[in-house]
């Protein structure tokens, strides 16, 4: 008789973290419930992609529809035009899914927690965020500095005045290794030291927010004018993790086009697909989006910092693996 090799089937998270899971689920939306923070659901499927060259979305063709559909990375899109259409205040809590991402933190498949304020600013969300962790992870207050301290304290030099030659130098002297494609550009160093050499520091002792970023970072961050211009936008780290990612939001639409018209042609430069903008998007932005402020919180990465796990396996119920 013929013998069929072994299959894995258990779950890799235990039934005790996936118990946990559940109890922090129903946690997190008792606390959007009790700030009148809408709970809504928008499509996984888009007909746009994701435009960030950083970014990059698994695809699908449907049988009953031509063309190329897109499995979100975000529900930011969709939620945004809602936001247009009068929805206040909304929340939700999506599978979401990128390519390319699988290690020690990163799954293809993930669950997101996102939520937009009318409103706020990036300074009132962090608030707000700051609240959700003290509710589910029992911390206190959370550190915060903006990009240019953390640089200056733990790299010794200002990285809004640093250019490609000076960051490509000290990554060198670091021993980092470098993309061939994305040399010669300043945030493609600055996002390397950040990660690998600032990043471990932050939130050890506590949670620490890092905010207002470089402009040319800016994603979907409204630019806050200056001597030196900045994104407002904010990170969460936990013992050098990333948590979250927050933003003042852009509500220009003309800027919002040109952006995505420049992340095109980057990711052309860079022979990766270019995927279609999303004009629907951009025609909510044109009606008039209401000066909000926004969050995606990592839940996986949420679950690991409550159990102490070190791979995000162990707190899902099957990694892509075990799919």
């Amino acid at each position: 008789m013929l013998q069929h090799p072994p299959v894995e089937w258990r779950p890799t998270a235990s039934l005790d973290v996936l118990r946990l899971r559940a109890a922090l689920l129903a946690q997190i939306r008792a606390f959007f419930a009790g700030r009148s923070i809408l709970e809504v659901e928008t499509p996984i499927l888009s007909s746009a992609g994701a435009c960030d060259p950083n970014l990059h979305s698994l695809t699908i063709c449907l049988s009953i529809s031509p063309g190329v559909f897109y499995l979100h990375t975000s529900p930011e899109f969709p939620m945004k035009r809602l936001l247009a259409a009068g929805s206040g205040p909304i929340y939700q809590i999506v599978r979401v899914f990128r390519d390319g991402e699988r290690g020690r933190l990163h799954n293809p498949e993930f669950t997101l927690i996102e939520w937009y304020r009318p409103g706020s600013n990036h300074h009132t969300l962090m608030d707000e965020v700051e609240e959700l962790l003290s509710l589910t992870l029992g911390t206190g207050r959370c550190d915060r500095f903006s990009y240019e301290e953390v640089f200056e304290r733990y790299a010794g030099w200002d990285p809004h005045s640093a250019d490609a030659e000076m960051l490509k130098g000290y990554a060198q002297r670091l021993g980092l290794r470098f993309s061939e494609t994305s040399e010669g550009e300043p945030n493609y160093y600055l996002d390397l030291i950040l990660s690998h050499c600032i990043a471990p520091h932050l939130g050890v002792a506590r949670p620490a927010f890092i905010y207002d970023f470089p402009a040319s970072q800016a994603a979907l961050a409204r630019i806050r004018q200056g001597t030196c211009p900045v994104a407002e936008r904010f990170e969460l780290f936990i013992n050098g993790m990333e948590i979250a990612n927050g933003f003042h939001e852009l509500t220009d639409p003309v800027e919002q086009r040109q952006r995505f018209e420049a992340e095109q042609l980057r990711r052309k430069t860079l022979g990766l697909p270019v995927v279609p903008m999303d004009e629907r998007l951009l025609a909510a932005l044109a009606y008039g989006l209401p000066q909000s402020a926004g969050v995606a919180l990592g839940f996986d990465r949420l679950v690991m910092v409550r159990t102490g796990a070190i791979d995000i396996a162990e707190v899902l119920g099957f990694p892509i693996e075990w799919a």
